[in-house]
Formats: structure tokens, C-alpha cells, sequence
């Protein structure tokens, strides 16, 4: 793992100064669940400040089209290449992911369709979780202010039922100023940033013009 410089440790100080979030109990270990670099950066970083080290997992089968996919996964994999942590690719199947979500094509962002998708992703991170042998999972679709925190959390908790002796870590990774950390390193890391969520049903109109 990169030596950590004395700018780095300031900064732990500094947000352990600054960002309370509750730790549970033994989870010094974790799966993170995430859906792009950007949205990981500020996670990862208070999360290894916290002593806790995530294992990062990029499963993402809703982003259309394949070419967007493949940007953001790059960008997930050097962004934990640069930290030393340990990524794991998931499979891209979008019609998989078209059959989870069928009948919902037309429901409006935050409505059903989103639900689903957050279950389906997050299912196969408590797989994912229990296959490694570990107990807790959290997903960055918690910190993206364009997303509900009650769907993500009970996506979360679905999932957790369905995988027995995981436990979902529900956290709103928008508190305490991680929005705005997020933001400086985005352009810190000069992260590419997508400007929708990720399938086609979420496109703004003018993108697909």
C-alpha cells in the first residue's frame, strides 16, 4: 500500500475533526458498493482516515451504453489502484438488468424503477460480501443528492435479508460536508463526470438529441 504523506495525515485529522459518522461495531472491513470514482472519493478517503478499509466492488449492469459503462469503470479501478485497495469488476449484463427492471421503463427517477435498481445492485453486493467472507456492505448511491437515501437504504436492507450474515451499513455519506469533499477531489483526481445517473431511462432529453 502508498505511503501516506503528512498532507494525508493532516487531513485524517481534519475530518475526524469534522465528519461524525457512527462506525458499526467491527466493520473495519467493508464491501463498498460503487457506482462511479466521483462518488467514491469521499467515502473511501473518510473511511481510511476512520481505520476502516473498503474493498471496492463496481457492479453497474443499468449504465447504457456500453462505451459509458467502460469510462466509469476505469475511472473506479484507478482511483482504488492509487489508494492500494482491492476492486473488483462485476458483470455487465444490461439486459439482465432490463429484465429486472421490466414494466418499470417509464416510471419518473426516484419512483419504482429506481428501487429496483438499487435492489438488484445490491443484492449482488451482499453476494458479493458474504463470498469474500465479510459482514458489512455500503454503497456510494447514499451520497449522490440526486438519489432518495430511504430507497437506497431499504434496497439495502432487502438485500441483506436475502444473504444471511450480511448487514447492510445504511449511511447518508452526504453528511457532514463529504458533498463538498467529494467535489474538490473530483477535480483533485480529474475524474471524468458523467452528467446522468446511468441507464437510458434517466438521460436527460437534450443528451439523447
Amino acid at each position: 500500500m502508498p505511503a501516506i504523506s503528512r498532507k494525508y495525515c493532516y487531513l485524517c485529522i481534519e475530518m475526524k475533526k469534522k465528519y461524525e459518522i457512527e462506525i458499526p461495531d467491527g466493520a473495519d472491513r467493508v464491501l463498498l458498493h460503487a457506482c462511479c470514482a466521483p462518488c467514491s472519493t469521499a467515502i473511501v478517503e473518510w473511511m481510511m482516515a476512520h481505520g476502516v478499509r473498503p474493498t471496492i466492488y463496481y457492479f453497474n449492469p443499468n449504465i447504457y451504453p456500453l462505451e459509458e459503462y467502460n469510462i466509469r469503470k476505469e475511472e473506479s479501478k484507478r482511483h482504488a489502484e492509487s489508494l492500494g485497495l482491492d476492486w473488483i469488476d462485476g458483470d455487465y449484463d444490461h439486459e439482465a438488468w432490463r429484465r429486472g427492471v421490466v414494466g418499470l421503463e417509464h416510471e419518473p427517477e426516484r419512483g419504482r424503477r429506481c428501487s429496483q435498481c438499487f435492489y438488484i445492485r445490491l443484492l449482488a453486493a451482499a453476494r458479493m460480501t458474504s463470498q469474500l467472507g465479510l459482514r458489512y456492505f455500503t454503497t456510494t448511491l447514499a451520497s449522490s443528492r440526486w438519489k432518495s437515501i430511504e430507497q437506497v437504504s431499504e434496497a439495502g436492507l432487502r438485500a441483506q435479508a436475502e444473504v444471511p450474515g450480511t448487514v447492510f451499513w445504511a449511511q447518508n455519506w452526504r453528511k457532514g460536508g463529504l458533498q463538498d469533499r467529494r467535489n474538490a477531489l473530483l477535480k483533485e483526481y480529474n475524474f471524468y463526470n458523467q452528467l446522468y445517473c446511468g441507464c437510458e431511462f434517466s438521460m436527460r432529453k437534450d443528451d439523447q438529441e
